[in-house]
């Protein structure tokens, strides 16, 4: 059965497998919109006893998910203002919830991920993503601010100190396999054995029963996870960062770019923040 919601198509294999596809034209921007399919998705989930575990991939091979819409600022903003059923603003609990489910949720990533649409992989269970097709990226710093979904909070305990500071610093794409390497994904497979693998591997734990995954996630969400506080902090820094006036400065050359349009700019972000102020 196949049922759609704001830009997500929610596709269940088996009563306890299900695939959601990303897709938003022409970008998959992750706006407003979007938070509220999640959000209405997250409900579901709740809802179904029999699930066992979510794949989130894309719709489009080179947009896995873009990053942050930032033109409709008055719908964005609310994400940071809007409380959610965990009692965190709306975009926080999106992730927080989908981290904490009882359900296991897997990112099968081809194309670009950037910004939030990494933070939102972060707070996935697990990754795994084309070899040849992957590109992810925190790119706040770059553009004027500085990561607020998650991605200072998350990115430490997966790739150490270092490398965070690197991915988050350099606002850099880093490619499948240096993510893999890094740790910043599971694993990455050849494009054409990503599709097989991780249906496998969804349909493997959807045979299993729920009481003990529920449990053995949460145990080791237990050890794992950054504080709800620390998020929070992160996030409401975020949102004074964003009336920073390097960090409007730094949008309006974005724009002047061509950011959230087809083409050089989206498909270079990453490579093009080195030279975003010469312009």
């Amino acid at each position: 059965m196949t049922e759609s919601a704001s830009h997500l198509r929610v596709i269940e294999e088996t009563p306890a497998n299900w695939r959601v596809v990303f897709d938003n034209p022409p970008l998959n921007i992750m706006d407003a919109d979007m938070f509220e399919g999640l959000q209405d998705l997250l409900a579901r989930m709740d809802a179904s006893q029999s699930l066992r575990v979510v794949v989130f991939e894309s719709a489009n091979p080179d947009f896995y998910l873009a990053h942050f819409e930032v033109k409709d600022t008055a719908r964005t903003l609310t994400l940071l203002k809007t409380v959610g059923p965990s009692g965190l603003p709306s975009l926080l609990d999106t992730f927080v919830r989908l981290t904490k489910s009882p359900v296991v949720s897997i990112a099968k990533i081809r194309g670009r991920a950037r910004g939030v649409a990494s933070e939102f992989l972060l707070a996935c269970d697990m990754r795994f993503a084309s070899r040849e097709n992957t590109a992810l990226a925190q790119v706040e710093v770059g553009s004027g601010v500085h990561p607020g979904g998650g991605g200072t909070e998350r990115l430490p305990p997966l790739v150490g100190r270092g490398r965070a500071l690197e991915i988050v610093l350099s606002s850099n794409d880093f490619d499948g396999e240096t993510a893999e390497r890094y740790g910043y994904v599971n694993r990455t497979l050849p494009d054409n054995e990503l599709d097989g693998f991780v249906d496998a591997l969804a349909r493997r734990i959807a045979s299993f029963d729920r009481r003990p995954i529920a449990a053995a996630k949460n145990l080791i969400n237990d050890v794992s996870l950054p504080s709800t506080d620390r998020l929070l902090d992160g996030l409401t820094s975020f949102a004074t960062a964003l009336t920073w006036p390097e960090a409007q400065q730094r949008f309006q050359a974005l724009f002047k770019r061509g950011l959230q349009q087809p083409g050089d700019m989206e498909n270079r972000y990453s490579e093009l923040l080195g030279t975003l102020m010469d312009a």
